[in-house]
């Protein structure tokens, strides 16, 4: 009965797998200002009130811009049928899924279908050509 209450309310039996690995906390460093860590959002706000008036009135020099232009551009090439299939076979089928609750296993299952797949690419394609 507690596997089907839990299937109902969170959509997905996936939620009572019992992850083994323990997952480390990113590294982070807390914003200083003054040399005191802003740990509260008054202390936050100082900081940025500060920070974002003290280069108000500023002078820019905006040839700096000018050397940007200078630099070659990555040309991302479109992915193919054989390239896409080849880059998820590679995937190990018992990553946890994402927010999506798509797992790998399912995409792989999609991608059989060949629409599904061209669909899908055009979609990655797109993602590219649009700098996302």
């Amino acid at each position: 009965m507690i596997i089907k209450e839990i299937a109902n309310k969170s959509q997905g039996l996936w939620e009572l797998m019992s992850w083994v690995n323990k997952h480390k906390l990113p590294t982070i460093e807390a914003i200083k200002y003054d040399n005191q860590l802003c740990l509260t959002l008054e202390s936050l706000w100082n900081a940025l009130h500060y920070t974002f008036y003290t280069t108000l009135h500023q002078q820019i020099d905006i040839e700096v811009l000018d050397e940007i232009s200078d630099k070659l551009s990555t040309f991302w090439t479109l992915f193919s049928k054989e390239e896409f299939k080849h880059a998820i076979s590679n995937c190990n089928n018992s990553f946890m899924p994402g927010p999506d609750k798509l797992s790998l296993s399912h995409l792989k299952s999609i991608l059989k279908q060949d629409e599904c797949l061209c669909n899908i690419i055009k979609i990655t394609d797109t993602c590219i050509n649009l700098g996302h």
